[in-house]
């Protein structure tokens, strides 16, 4: 069975580029387009993977991330902060806030489905 990421994105073009590489490399690729919406869909599809934004509408990443660690059946679900916040203490901040890992925008289309790889292993999930 493919692994299925849910990529929580507010950008258009952000989620298209995410969405079109992850299918690209056999991810299955569920898609929300703010933090509450994202919080509903990790619920209803328990996605293996989560790519994460953290400037998101309504809601931002670090609290999404926050309410998704507060839940058990996410405990072993790894959660990507995706962001163009590259500032000193923004990747503390997002491991902090519960996500497992950090990756920069803009994301590099050659190597970011072996960077997700390595979450999916270590969490005990393999892509098929």
């Amino acid at each position: 069975m493919k692994a299925r990421v849910l990529v929580i994105e507010d950008n258009e073009q952000n989620l298209y580029l995410i969405t079109f590489i992850l299918e690209h490399h056999g991810y299955q690729v569920i898609q929300a387009r703010d933090g509450k919406a994202g919080i509903q869909i990790a619920k209803e599809t328990r996605p293996d993977l989560i790519l994460l934004d953290i400037q998101l509408p309504e809601m931002d990443g670090y609290a999404v991330a926050t309410l998704l660690r507060e839940d058990s059946d996410f405990d072993h679900v790894p959660v990507i902060a995706v962001t163009s916040y590259a500032m000193v203490g923004d990747r503390e901040k997002a491991i902090e806030a519960g996500c497992t890992g950090y990756l920069e925008k803009p994301i590099n289309p050659d190597t970011v489905a072996s960077e997700l790889e390595k979450y999916l292993a270590a969490a005990g999930k393999r892509r098929i």
